[in-house]
């Protein structure tokens, strides 16, 4: 398929070179020149501006917006919005609050435009390992992106299918699901974060238990010294706890046994506010996914090796940097 994308940061440009990668023809823009440079060398073509990306797609015409959530995608979709014709698709597929989905889906629809959300998982590993797609929008122009989504995403691999699962139904065993009408893929994204924070923080303070076992303040024949780094690697192989997040922890603690280039300091994306805001408004108790948040909050006074190992999980997966 032909698709424009604007945004060639760090996910963009790796989804770029995914696509074109799977035989997609990308069409691109990016405020920076440099980043645009980079693409074209990696087989994207490269426009001058937003209205020449549109001028180059063919009708029906469809635009991936990879940037910064709030005022940024905002106004590309608004632009987009001007640009495109009816039967066109806006595709954002950054961390927008489910309801900015709605309201601009009704903003579009006025002009016979589509819109479609696409939570999207992977961070800076996802043009090597695929990216997890949570989709919202019409069925049948989510439908008709499945190829651009069928790439993206990793793919059935070497994970086993839930029992009982019938493919025919579903695509989500390929690692991309329709979710439901427009603002539902951000949602589901929403959640996952919100779930990601919790299970995060849940490795950060069990890391700090087993690390302060040695402390002089316990009896002497109380007092353990482990190697962090060997326990998440055992843990990787046939435990319960085990996941993605493990081994990234095990890279942190591999790299760097004291976290020493992290200070600790743990920002939030902005999800994990809107899972709890969300957990508010339906009366859900969400006691660990609140205090996972919150947990950031303080992160931000006093640091732990627990926020530091934190701040390196970040890094891992998503290449954050700490704030100063």
């Amino acid at each position: 398929m032909q698709l424009g994308l604007i945004g060639l940061g760090r996910m963009g440009a790796n989804m770029a070179r995914r696509l074109i990668g799977g035989g997609h023809d990308i069409v691109a823009w990016d405020r920076s020149a440099a980043a645009l440079q980079t693409a074209a060398g990696d087989g994207v073509t490269a426009s001058a501006s937003l209205d020449d990306l549109a001028a180059q797609l063919r009708s029906p015409r469809a635009v991936w917006v990879m940037v910064p959530a709030g005022d940024p995608t905002e106004q590309t979709v608004a632009a987009l919005g001007a640009a495109l014709q009816a039967g066109d698709v806006v595709i954002d597929g950054g961390n927008t609050h489910y309801k900015d989905d709605v309201r601009r889906a009704r903003l579009l629809a006025e002009r016979g435009i589509h819109y479609v959300d696409v939570g999207t998982s992977g961070g800076v590993w996802g043009a090597e390992r695929g990216y997890c797609l949570m989709i919202g929008g019409e069925r049948p122009v989510v439908e008709r992106m499945t190829p651009i989504f069928r790439t993206l995403a990793p793919g059935e691999g070497s994970i086993p299918a839930t029992r009982g699962l019938d493919r025919s139904a579903t695509t989500a065993h390929e690692g991309f699901v329709h979710c439901g009408p427009a603002g539902a893929g951000h949602f589901v994204k929403m959640i996952h974060n919100g779930i990601e924070y919790g299970l995060m923080q849940s490795y950060a303070e069990g890391f700090d238990i087993l690390r302060n076992a040695s402390s002089e303040a316990l009896p002497a024949e109380h007092r353990y010294e482990f190697d962090l780094a060997d326990i998440a690697e055992v843990w990787r192989r046939g435990s319960v706890v085990s996941s993605w997040l493990l081994d990234l922890a095990g890279n942190a603690l591999r790299e760097d046994p004291a976290l020493s280039r992290f200070e600790g300091r743990v920002a939030d994306s902005g999800e994990g506010r809107w899972t709890v805001a969300a957990a508010i408004e339906e009366s859900v108790p969400a006691d660990v996914l609140t205090t996972a948040l919150f947990a950031r909050f303080r992160s931000r006074r006093d640091h732990t090796f627990a926020e530091k190992l934190l701040s390196a999980l970040r890094a891992q997966f998503g290449g954050h940097v700490e704030p100063r």
